[in-house]
């Protein structure tokens, strides 16, 4: 009994692993409705507080295959709220480039998508993912997954409303008693969307433990799924991006806190993708620059006050500073800093503190 059953196990990794290489080696392509991107592309998730548009340009600069804008409340969007219409404003140099809604009612996201299909973005993605207590706890993004009929009489709705493609991210289920995500990708293709992400993490996980891949991977493997399936969770490497392509044989895969404070991760993944080599380091000033130039736009977009308060969260993030010793108090100057003049100067003398000028 015990031959035959590892001898299933070793039968199912090896076309577990076929599979993959059918992916990843035949189908060289990976298109959503007619928008081509290309053989295993990698896309900007959508974050809020961090995909505004200039971030997006950044990471678009860097290799982006495809970038997702902040979240938009389908609510906030018909009640013609200012800061929510902002996130609407897309730029040509950004496409392709998806926005994203979230909400609860049938009627409020249908109109919600009609308002974003007349901001031209190239697709509309709808957010079942979101975990955060003020949506999902409200019944909206993760919040959806404890009431899948009416989140696939939202899908088909709106997939009905616009003439863009409509997409999903989701998660597994809304924890680990509810793993839902094989049997809802099904109902989601047959309501229409044109793509699906997959966080591999349960609502009740939120961002904790770590993202498991093997579900989505049972998704892409299903003979009934035809769309593309997109994975998305704990990809902080291009070789960690490889290795799910290649492991799980997803059409592309979504880049989210692993690109905070560090927006040139889709150059290096690109360039691991295609030469299975890493991307030789820059600089540290290199790195410094891009920083200081994102504060910068970020200062530009909102003010000097909001934008920096804005930016801190990609200082707090990004790994260049990770190692250099007794860094504590510079990180923490760095985060109190309340005007351009003097977070530039503590950025421009860590170079100088640490030799790396």
């Amino acid at each position: 009994m015990l031959k035959s059953t590892t001898a299933s196990s070793h039968d199912c990794t090896m076309k577990t692993k076929l599979f993959a290489y059918f992916c990843n080696h035949i189908l060289r392509f990976m298109k959503i409705g007619l928008i081509d991107l290309g053989k295993q592309p990698v896309l900007l998730a959508p974050m809020e507080d961090v995909t505004d548009i200039s971030f997006r340009l950044m990471c678009k600069h860097f290799g982006a295959d495809m970038v997702y804008t902040e979240f938009v409340s389908s609510d906030a969007l018909i009640r013609q709220v200012s800061k929510t219409k902002q996130k609407l404003t897309v730029s040509n140099d950004e496409r392709p480039v998806a926005i994203q809604i979230y909400g609860k009612e049938v009627e409020a996201m249908v109109e919600a998508a009609r308002i974003c299909e007349e901001a031209k973005p190239d697709i509309l993605d709808l957010n079942f993912g979101c975990p955060v207590k003020k949506v999902a706890g409200k019944g909206a993004g993760a919040g959806m997954l404890h009431n899948i009929p009416l989140m696939l009489q939202i899908v088909r709705q709106v997939v009905k409303a616009v003439k863009i493609p409509v997409t999903v991210k989701t998660r597994l289920g809304w924890d680990k008693n509810d793993l839902i995500i094989e049997q809802l990708a099904e109902q989601l293709q047959d309501c229409g969307i044109a793509a699906l992400s997959i966080h591999g993490r349960t609502r009740s996980q939120m961002y904790t433990g770590e993202a498991d891949w093997t579900l989505i991977g049972k998704v892409k493997e299903n003979p009934r799924i035809h769309i593309p399936v997109i994975g998305n969770g704990d990809v902080t490497s291009a070789q960690i991006c490889k290795e799910y392509f290649e492991t799980y044989g997803v059409d592309a895969i979504m880049v989210g806190r692993g690109s905070i404070g560090r927006p040139w991760i889709f150059e290096e993944i690109k360039h691991y993708l295609i030469n299975n080599t890493p991307l030789p380091p820059r600089h540290f000033q290199w790195y410094l620059n891009i920083l200081k130039k994102q504060v910068l736009q970020s200062v530009e977009r909102l003010d000097e006050h909001r934008g920096i308060l804005h930016i801190r969260r990609h200082l707090a993030a990004t790994p260049i500073f990770k190692g250099l010793p007794d860094f504590r108090q510079t990180r923490i100057n760095m985060l109190r800093a309340a005007t351009i003049d003097e977070l530039f100067s503590i950025i421009n003398y860590i170079p100088h503190k640490y030799g790396l000028e």
